[in-house]
């Protein structure tokens, strides 16, 4: 996909701009939209002198059907989202209705054109289902609707309802693909890996919600964007689902031993703190022991496999901390 016109909603969040750039290397015209609810401007900063690259500080439900009316555009990459399980939790209304109604006003501004849309879900969307690993036609087993945490998951099955509905109702180009963890360099610390190497690199104890024994696979920033870019070329991928991760599989708590090896720490002895998720979350909160996709049916279509092993993933999540303390510390009075 070369000299394309893009849009990437939420393209100010931390896979958004990993997109922004990768597009514009492939010398594609990029416009981010992006309302800052939980993307960052410093994300996007490097891009701002490029010439193929704009971008609009607004919410893309009030934006989308007038820039691509205005403007030619190949394909949408709709990434903007209410996003995190502590903000799902706590406000499950606003949730539901961002999500939902973001995906809609997307939608129906690409019918005008019958403009191609890439619609990023969720692992989320698989909810409790005791099935490994997970497939994409696998049914989905949510908990009660007493319990918030699911708000997130009911909106993402219905944002791939209304993808799925627009192909086989109108005709609309869509693609989904389900996002398993993806970790890397500015990815806030909201997330389990950058949270972990956060505390690490401060000399803190590492807080691990749970008992550390529940698993999952993450994903390099880097190898996702390669996967959702093959999916954007693949004739193949219109009106499918598939599941974009790693089968590589990780306890929490191993996970939280690996980050003390990497950023030189000896002893992990005491390095730990278990907290319950009721303390975290509430009452009312479910959580899944297991998290593994089943990744034949995109590496099938379209030839893609991850790269990054954990290890690695883990070392450049470590080394874009490390660079951020850095600057940080250069920017506070009477550094060198």
């Amino acid at each position: 996909m070369t000299g394309s016109a893009v849009v990437i909603t939420g393209g100010m969040g931390f896979i958004g701009s990993h997109l922004a750039e990768a597009l514009l290397l492939e010398e594609n015209t990029v416009t981010v939209i992006d309302d800052l609810s939980t993307g960052r401007a410093e994300n996007v900063a490097h891009l701002r002198n490029h010439p193929r690259y704009r971008e609009i500080i607004a919410d893309v439900r009030e934006t989308a059907s007038r820039e691509l009316l205005e403007n030619e555009t190949d394909l949408i990459i709709h990434m903007a989202a209410a996003v995190g399980v502590r903000r799902t939790v706590e406000n499950p209304v606003e949730t539901i209705d961002t999500n939902v109604s973001t995906t809609t006003a997307v939608l129906r501004a690409a019918r005008r054109r019958n403009t191609k849309v890439l619609l990023a879900s969720s692992s989320e969307v698989y909810g409790k289902t005791s099935k490994i690993p997970f497939a994409e036609d696998d049914d989905m087993v949510l908990g009660s609707t007493a319990r918030p945490r699911w708000a997130y998951a009911a909106s993402k099955i219905v944002d791939e309802f209304l993808a799925l509905g627009c192909w086989n109702e109108f005709g609309l180009p869509v693609v989904v693909f389900r996002l398993f963890n993806v970790v890397g360099p500015r990815q806030t610390d909201r997330y389990v890996l950058p949270r972990l190497v956060a505390a690490a690199l401060s000399d803190e104890q590492l807080e691990i919600h749970g008992d550390g024994s529940q698993t999952r696979s993450f994903t390099h920033v880097d190898d996702a964007v390669r996967a959702i870019l093959l999916l954007a070329k693949c004739d193949a991928a219109v009106g499918e689902v598939f599941n974009v991760g790693t089968q590589h599989e990780i306890s929490i708590g191993e996970l939280a031993r690996r980050v003390l090896t990497a950023v030189g720490v000896r002893s992990v002895a005491n390095r730990c703190r278990f907290v319950p998720y009721s303390d975290v979350y509430g009452e009312k909160f479910d959580d899944l022991q297991r998290r593994v996709p089943d990744i034949s049916k995109l590496t099938t279509c379209t030839g893609w496999s991850p790269r990054h092993s954990i290890d690695q993933t883990i070392e450049d999540v470590v080394f874009s901390y490390r660079e951020m303390i850095r600057s940080e510390m250069k920017l506070q009075p009477g550094a060198p």
